[in-house]
């Protein structure tokens, strides 16, 4: 049994509405992005101007996600270039936030441990002899992320100039949309009989719906954050 969407109009696989869930996702990322750049050009801090370069990488990752459901999900390439391009954007985040800690009161050291800790409890990757690679490439973007995840904590509480902690939780808050995705895919093909969870417009807009609100929490977090910069400047520049 497939089901087709669940609304009327629909491209490709996906409804209207799924559409414009997408293209939100997409477009407050690089929104998300864009406005960390012009707080780090605000704050004079090159270091958070690179966390908004780095985020750049996830962002074209998603235009792959989008070309791939404008072909109908007929070409899995394009998946597999997503997950690729979204391990770059992973190291690149990692990087970023590893920077951001070197500007800490409190050395690189115990960061660098934070890091290694953390790459040890998510676990090392399996031997792929025989797999495909792209699985490999998606374990390995998943540890980097979750290592990125812990240090983003550290960095905001040595450093609330940062971060403000909707940031943080829009960051985290991905992680429930990935799980989301997984338990949708399942509930689409084992229990609904859907090809994929792409066949089932009404689950694969609910998880795509839950990165919407991620990126949205990121991008509202950011603006708080420079708000509450801008505030403290004026407050300086009248003392």
């Amino acid at each position: 049994m497939t089901e087709s969407p669940t609304f009327i109009g629909s491209i490709g696989l996906l409804s209207l509405p799924n559409w414009i869930i997408h293209l939100s996702s997409t477009l407050e990322w690089g929104i998300a992005a864009l406005m960390m750049f012009r707080y780090g050009m605000i704050t004079g801090r090159k270091d958070i101007r690179m966390f908004g370069i780095s985020m750049l990488p996830h962002w074209v990752g998603s235009f792959f996600i989008i070309a791939y459901h404008l072909t109908g999900d007929s070409i899995p390439l394009l998946l597999d270039l997503s997950e690729t391009v979204n391990l770059f954007g992973s190291a690149a985040l990692l990087y970023a936030v590893l920077t951001l800690l070197k500007k800490t009161s409190n050395p690189t050291p115990t960061g660098y441990a934070t890091c290694l800790a953390t790459i040890m409890i998510a676990g090392k990757p399996q031997s792929y002899l025989g797999e495909d690679i792209f699985d490999a490439i998606l374990q390995v973007s998943s540890i980097v992320y979750i290592t990125f995840l812990v240090l983003l904590i550290v960095v905001r509480k040595r450093d609330p100039e940062v971060f403000s902690p909707l940031t943080v939780a829009g960051f985290w808050f991905v992680l429930v949309f990935i799980s989301f995705t997984v338990f949708s895919i399942y509930l689409a093909t084992e229990v609904r009989g859907n090809l994929s969870l792409s066949h089932d417009d009404l689950l694969h807009g609910l998880a795509e719906s839950l990165l919407t609100l991620s990126n949205l929490m990121i991008v509202i977090g950011i603006h708080r954050q420079t708000v509450w910069y801008e505030k403290l400047a004026k407050k300086a520049e009248s003392a």
